[in-house]
């Protein structure tokens, strides 16, 4: 069974953050070897890519923990899909957001003199001047 860091170089998975994971309950304790090093089983590793895939995707550990469960209890399809489908939402809201961020600090950089007489319209919009 291969010990933590075998575990986080297969995963990519910081060998402090899957210890973070066992404290907070995502992953399980593992078992010990006779010299006290952490063992994982294929499970717990799959477990592992499980949480490094979701968080890839952006969700957050509550959401994580929720589909686990749904995956540990083999449940309805529909619990997950319901998870997936706010977890977009809340993306696609993000994303509205960052594209109005771009075109306000698009503007606001060609408006841009680059002098030091001329009032900076980006100084003005981060004071509020200009928003």
């Amino acid at each position: 069974m291969p010990a933590i860091g075998e575990i986080s170089a297969r995963s990519g998975v910081h060998v402090e953050t899957i210890r973070y994971y066992e404290r907070i309950g995502l992953m399980p304790k593992p078992a010990r070897a006779a010299n006290g090093r952490r063992c994982y089983d294929t499970k717990a590793a799959a477990r592992l890519a499980f949480i490094r895939r979701a968080r890839d995707l952006g969700f957050a550990l509550a959401d994580i923990r929720a589909l686990l469960l749904l995956a540990d209890n083999k449940a309805a399809c529909r619990d997950a899909h319901g998870l997936a489908t706010r977890h977009r939402d809340a993306i696609r809201a993000k994303i509205t957001e960052l594209k109005r961020l771009e075109r306000l600090l698009s503007g606001t950089t060609e408006r841009c003199a680059r002098t030091p007489a001329a009032p900076c319209p980006i100084i003005e919009a981060l004071t509020g001047n200009a928003l």
